[in-house]
């Protein structure tokens, strides 16, 4: 079982609860309609692969197209519908559908209240309100939409934020939808974006760029600032988690940066031993391996703090038990007496938590490890260069090569104060991945470290276009990437043509996720959700006012 994978971390299923025409929205026949027709047929449009001729960035340039793949959803079409785009982002197509439709899960309890089975998806939701057509588009260099048949750096020349925010600007003006009798494309009919996270940056660029072709879009959790190092990353876990589970393991990455920076390796091969990883050779393997129910740097094979969520379908309670090993007073003596396993380097003081860590880790993660050796690629070691190499066609490594050229966000250790993760986890280990991976072709290399310019140069924390809405979770873990970032200018003003909004404690584009009857929704997400049905509804009727 290979347990190591590059994240497509940025990603998610995507959709809001948003209704135009009402904040109740009859749930009943449109459900059986809607199943009828999922899941959605695949069409393609012939997408060039260089829309920048004349930039020099991509000499020697090609006037060849390739064959870029959508999924529409015309059930709720009418005549002077709008269009709305959902921003596939770094995954498959087909991993979107749930955002064109409505799910058909058992009833859920939240609380003391039963919600509905079916968490609907904006586009499901605007499409039913507005009799609009609903449609994904599958980013380019991720599931069936490669231009080429291999990835090596020179083919993925073309995979930059630019090219791919030109292919939602090319895609709207020239797509046609088979079996709709009409003429959709922008900017005669209103075209409204939608992403969240890297999809939701997406979204942002493309209305700052092409004002007059698209007319509207939502950025949930969009990342829109770039920034070489992420060490914030690890923030909300460190301000929200449960805090006595997070000051022993606190602790214990002080213990073993300790031993680390006292080249004590005795004690650090002890405490490799300890989590059953003492053929892990190289100590920063051992240190994102370890903080895999956390969030290790580019890689976490179990659920973390960002797949949590308020819907009761769509969370996870990984973190939780986790955490609740770590912190559990009731442990038995064969767990706690580990606490004391390397007393011997604190002076007889315990680590208090590390049985309870290390019995969690071995349970679940290395166990599935098995029968591959625990430095091998196949489990948590990193260092086989031909590995990285591999130039099959994969979103994993198109995820890799973004990261490594334009949009960086390295996760690492905090340079001050208590840290999560082990300190010798820092910018150089991803970037050696970046190197292995992507070595210097014929026409493209890229730079000793990710040039942030090229996807800051939108606006970054202060990007702002007309009918750019901009929503953020104060609990998430790429919030210090968005628009509502503590290291953003504040405060931040909103307005019919610029609105903003940030849920108090909401994670990661939690609003993607809602019920037909809005007021049923815990408050906090209700009142995100209305705000959005309000400023969509703003839109369509400026997009009256000025055509007609």
């Amino acid at each position: 079982m290979k347990l190591q994978r590059i994240i497509v971390s940025l990603c998610g299923s995507v959709a809001v609860t948003a209704s135009l025409g009402a904040a109740r929205v009859n749930s009943g026949a449109s459900l059986e309609r809607r199943q009828s027709v999922a899941p959605y047929t695949a069409h393609t449009i012939d997408q060039p692969i260089d829309h920048f001729p004349n930039s020099s960035r991509y000499e020697p340039h090609t006037t060849a197209t390739f064959k870029q793949r959508y999924f529409f959803d015309s059930s709720y079409y009418k005549p002077g519908g709008p269009v709305y785009l959902y921003i596939g982002g770094e995954t498959a197509g087909e991993n979107r559908f749930s955002n064109l439709q409505t799910g058909s899960k058992p009833a859920l309890k939240l609380a003391d209240e039963i919600l509905p089975a079916n968490a609907d998806a904006v586009i499901q939701i605007l499409m039913e309100a507005t009799n609009g057509l609903g449609v994904i588009l599958e980013n380019r260099y991720y599931g069936d939409s490669f231009p080429f048949n291999t990835s090596t750096t020179d083919q993925l020349a073309y995979l930059t934020t630019e090219q791919t925010i030109a292919d939602n600007e090319y895609f709207a003006r020239h797509a046609t939808f088979p079996g709709v009798n009409a003429t959709l494309n922008a900017p005669e009919t209103p075209w409204i974006l939608y992403g969240g996270s890297l999809a939701g940056a997406q979204t942002a660029f493309s209305l700052k760029q092409y004002p007059g072709v698209l007319w509207g879009g939502i950025a949930s959790s969009g990342t829109v600032q770039a920034l070489l190092e992420y060490p914030q990353w690890y923030n909300p876990i460190q301000k929200w988690g449960p805090q006595d589970c997070v000051s022993r393991i606190n602790a214990i990455i002080d213990n073993m940066d300790a031993l680390v920076a006292a080249n004590n390796t005795k004690g650090v091969q002890q405490f490799k031993e300890v989590f059953g990883l003492g053929e892990l050779l190289d100590i920063r393997d051992f240190a994102m391996t370890i903080a895999f129910p956390l969030g290790g740097p580019m890689n976490y094979p179990t659920n973390t703090w960002q797949e949590l969520n308020w819907y009761p379908a769509y969370t996870t309670n990984d973190f939780f038990e986790f955490c609740g090993n770590v912190s559990n007073i009731d442990a038995p003596e064969n767990i706690t007496s580990v606490d004391y396993a390397l007393a011997e380097y604190t002076n007889g003081e315990p680590w208090t938590g590390l049985g309870g860590y290390a019995d969690y880790f071995k349970k679940t993660l290395l166990s599935q490890c098995a029968p591959h050796p625990v430095n091998s690629v196949q489990c948590f070691g990193t260092q086989n260069q031909s590995y990285w190499a591999d130039t099959t066609n994969g979103g994993g490594r198109s995820y890799l090569y973004s990261t490594c050229s334009e949009s960086g966000a390295y996760q690492v250790a905090q340079p001050h104060g208590p840290s999560l993760i082990s300190r010798v986890l820092q910018k150089d280990y991803t970037q050696q991945w970046c190197n292995w991976a992507f070595p210097k072709g014929t026409y493209n290399s890229i730079p000793a470290e990710p040039d942030l310019t090229p996807y800051n140069k939108y606006g970054g924390f202060n990007i702002s276009a007309d009918r750019l809405a901009l929503i953020d979770g104060s609990a998430d873990v790429w919030n210090d990437l968005c628009y509502h970032s503590t290291l953003a200018p504040s405060p931040r003003y909103s307005s019919d043509l610029h609105p903003e909004y940030w849920i108090t404690g909401g994670g990661h584009h939690w609003d993607s996720y809602g019920i037909k009857d809005v007021q049923a929704e815990p408050q906090y997400i209700r009142e995100a959700h209305l705000w959005e049905i309000r400023t969509v509804k703003k839109w369509l009727r400026m997009f009256k006012e000025q055509h007609h």
